[in-house]
């Protein structure tokens, strides 16, 4: 060690904890998060309006991102595995919501990692702050997982910063605000980062055994896990990337030799894909039990097809890009229903960076083609119906014949021209401004903000209504109305006080027991729709005055109870009926 009058300077290991490249990143990451999704779409609104509307920034506790559709079913889903797993983990998928049928969690995609989050806190008002926090994490850490990927395969700083960037905020991630399930993409990129920095492999420099690290491989494969754990939508596409990657490598081995692979790594393989593949065969069974029990769970290749988009829909944005709003309008009409799963721009400066670094690059031409291929394939395969490929894996592809939105594989388009970029962009630097990245970082800063300006939503936060005090008097199991999905959705959200069982439930599967009931309740109270609640164990109905007012379940109000064997009590603005008299 150097001592005397020229030594260096000792630095405190908090400080150099603090410099350290990926803590930085993911500081950094999280304040873009906050800024993109919860301070720049008012700043936006009030540009857009010449200054006459400023709606302020949102309270995190009282509105929730996006709108009040899904986000509160994910809100409530989030809360429930929390709960489930404190109270009653044996019924982690028998949730209190779609009462009486089992294993309800799985009517959608679970959100069972971010389980953890749910132990924390209690209630309607902390399920939205959870959620909110997880909104912004879940950009936050795309931007981490894509900036991980890309530095471990060889790209400069600055480089991965415009890459993670485009990924992170690629347009056609705003089409699913309300889908936190879809943006929750993170663990792909950083799993893969993982993986790779494990068996000491880069795009630039190839396998090199001295750098491997067995213990990054099996941290790789805990976080696949976590993001199957996340939804099959996305996790079962990242399982068949990850086994026909597997395959391939290992038939290359087999073939061409190489280097020996150390016996420490081929542990740390085994176990951690032991480890992933038993999460998955876990989180399968409660999937096949629904599917069993409902086979319209299966899509048809008709159905499919109503949320497939034409090939123009890789070039349209959706409603909520700020840039592409207004311009985009007339495309987006022409593309019919369900248009945030048909609206999948990756953005245009990310697509021109991937088509310089199709030809200048600091990655491999070999590795270039194979990426442009990449990105060809993807995006037809995102095209679901309406493109030539879709139909092999809906065939010959398990679990395939259960996903009815083909767009979302646009997600491997994103990450895919996201790593060409990088390497377009790294080379840019090194061709510049070479190691001085001061100068990279002035000179590569138009190419950062004019991702980032693509990348602006135009984000709606509205106000959660409070639960209505009716809920909380009504002896459980209960049925609330009016009933419908969006409507259900909410009254799970105001459930997460006491988690009462409920016929009321909002998902992507829709019992047919409980289309019957909400046809039944039609006419509530009369003795049919009694009856049919009794059946089942139903011990009261809330009628919500404001929302029940022009629906076709108004008459519940007023109806009259005689001969019934029931009661009808006001609570508040609200009507309880308890049925057991």
């Amino acid at each position: 060690m150097t001592s005397g009058p020229h030594a260096a300077p000792r630095v405190d290991p908090w400080v150099r904890l603090l410099r350290h490249e990926y803590v930085l990143a993911c500081a950094g990451g999280v304040a873009l998060a906050v800024v993109m999704t919860w301070i720049a779409p008012p700043v936006a609104l009030w540009l857009l309006t010449a200054g006459e509307r400023w709606d302020g920034v949102a309270n995190p506790v009282t509105t929730i991102a996006g709108d009040l559709g899904d986000p509160t079913l994910q809100a409530w889903q989030v809360a429930w595995t929390g709960h489930a797993l404190l109270a009653d983990p044996g019924n982690l998928w028998h949730t209190n919501a779609f009462f009486p049928e089992r294993y309800a969690l799985a009517f959608s995609d679970s959100l069972l990692g971010y389980a953890p989050a749910g132990l924390v806190g209690s209630g309607p008002a902390a399920a939205v702050l959870r959620y909110n926090v997880l909104f912004v994490l879940a950009f936050a850490l795309a931007f981490v997982g894509l900036y991980a990927l890309v530095r471990q395969l060889g790209a400069a700083r600055v480089a991965a910063v415009v890459a993670a960037a485009a990924f992170a905020y690629a347009p056609w991630r705003y089409g699913h605000t309300g889908h936190l399930n879809v943006l929750s993409t993170g663990g792909i990129p950083l799993a893969l980062a993982m993986l790779a920095r494990g068996h000491g492999w880069s795009l630039r420099r190839g396998y090199r055994p001295e750098l491997v690290r067995p213990g990054w491989a099996v941290a790789g494969w805990l976080v696949v896990a976590w993001q199957v754990s996340l939804g099959f939508g996305l996790g079962l596409p990242f399982g068949y990337v990850l086994g026909v990657g597997v395959l391939v490598l290992l038939v290359r081995r087999a073939v061409a030799g190489g280097a020996p692979v150390p016996a420490a790594l081929w542990r740390a393989d085994a176990l951690g894909a032991a480890a992933a593949l038993a999460v998955v065969a876990a989180l399968v069974y409660p999937y096949t039990q629904v599917r069993a029990a409902f086979p319209d769970s299966v899509r048809s290749w008709e159905y499919v097809g109503v949320f497939s988009t034409p090939l123009r829909g890789l070039l349209v944005a959706p409603a909520e890009s700020l840039v592409w709003r207004s311009w985009h309008g007339p495309a987006r009409d022409a593309l019919g229903s369900a248009v945030n799963e048909k609206a999948l721009l990756c953005g245009y400066v990310l697509i021109g960076l991937a088509a310089v670094g199709l030809f200048r690059s600091v990655w491999p031409a070999r590795a270039r083609a194979l990426l442009g291929v990449g990105v060809l394939v993807s995006a037809l395969l995102a095209l679901g119906t309406e493109g030539p490929l879709y139909r092999v894996l809906y065939d010959l592809a398990p679990g395939f014949d259960g996903i009815r939105t083909p767009g979302r594989l646009v997600l491997w388009t994103s990450l895919l021209l996201a790593v060409l970029a990088a390497g377009a962009v790294t080379a840019l630097q090194e061709r510049l401004a070479g190691e001085r990245r001061p100068v990279a970082v002035l000179l590569l800063a138009p190419l950062t903000a004019a991702v980032l300006v693509e990348g602006l939503p135009l984000l709606g936060h509205p106000v959660v209504p409070p639960a209505p005090p009716a809920l909380a008097s009504a002896p459980a199991p209960l049925m609330v109305l009016p009933t419908d999905v969006l409507v259900d959705n909410r009254i799970q959200l105001w459930g997460t006080d006491t988690f009462p069982a409920m016929v009321n439930g909002g998902s992507g599967q829709f019992p047919p027991r409980q289309a019957e009931l909400r046809e039944a309740m039609r006419t509530f109270p009369d003795a049919a729709a009694v009856e049919a609640l009794r059946r089942i164990g139903v011990r009261s109905v809330v009628v919500l005055r404001e929302e029940v007012a022009g629906t076709d379940y108004a008459g519940a109000l007023t109806g009259p109870t005689a001969g019934l064997g029931i009661t009808r009590r006001e609570v508040g603005r609200d009507v309880v009926y308890d049925l057991a008299g």
